[in-house]
């Protein structure tokens, strides 16, 4: 059994068309949404990634004193959310 190069060819142009439709679908998304959600959501990930940040060094934190000033940052970051 040999490759058929015309299905290989026209079944890499439907995977790409497919992908840039799903493009073209979460650019028509972002357009829609006004800048003030977009600052908003922008906000959200920022202070998601801190926690993870935070929270991820509060694990591997042996000082006493490094992991009291992560615990102070953690609780200020949801005191602010």
């Amino acid at each position: 059994m040999g490759w058929d190069g015309d299905a290989l060819a026209e079944s890499m142009e439907q995977a790409l068309e497919r992908q840039q439709e799903a493009a073209e679908a979460r650019r028509a998304r972002r357009e829609q949404i006004s800048p003030e959600e977009r600052d908003r959501k922008a906000r959200e990930e920022s202070l998601r990634l801190s926690r993870a940040r935070l929270e991820e060094q509060l694990s591997r934190a042996t000082s006493p004193a490094h992991r009291t000033m992560l615990e102070r940052a953690l609780k200020a970051l949801e005191a602010g959310e």
